[in-house]
């Protein structure tokens, strides 16, 4: 049995479940960062199966910088409607609607491969597929328009 710290330390980093976590730490033999690589691993999997499932539901979000010159719209998709109330979802959408503010994207493309404004050792795309994994529904990011003044 995994050491309930270590498991823990894990899903408060990862917020992966509890039987995947126990799963990657009795995968690596209860190696740390071998087992946060076998989470983000199986992570990509699982959207990677996702990918071509329908996005009829999301959210439209609305972030405008404290300084009130850079405003962005975004619209963020997943399946169905209980994913788009969750707030795991909803936390996306603000964080992906920060980091256009932040950097520009020009694409949604050049947006996925972004490196992350609040951790450089993650891509938006690494944020999303790790939320698809999560929820277990497609996610896709539409579009996006940032406004500048």
């Amino acid at each position: 049995m995994a050491d309930v710290k270590l498991i823990k330390q894990i899903r408060e980093e990862t917020q992966a479940s509890i039987a995947d976590i126990t799963k990657a730490l009795d995968e690596s033999k209860g190696d740390y960062k071998k087992a946060i690589e076998w989470l983000v691993k199986r992570g990509a999997e699982k959207a990677e199966k996702k990918a071509g499932r329908e996005t009829a539901s999301g959210l439209v979000e609305a972030y405008i910088h404290q300084n009130g010159k850079v405003g962005v719209l975004l619209t963020i998709l997943c399946e169905t409607d209980f994913v788009a109330r969750t707030d795991e979802f909803k936390e996306l959408a603000h964080e992906v609607a920060m980091q256009i503010a932040a950097m520009d994207p020009k694409t949604t493309e050049a947006l996925l491969k972004q490196e992350y404004i609040r951790d450089a050792s993650k891509t938006i795309e690494d944020l999303v597929k790790a939320l698809i994994g999560k929820l277990g529904e497609n996610i896709k990011i539409k579009e996006f328009t940032r406004y500048e003044i």
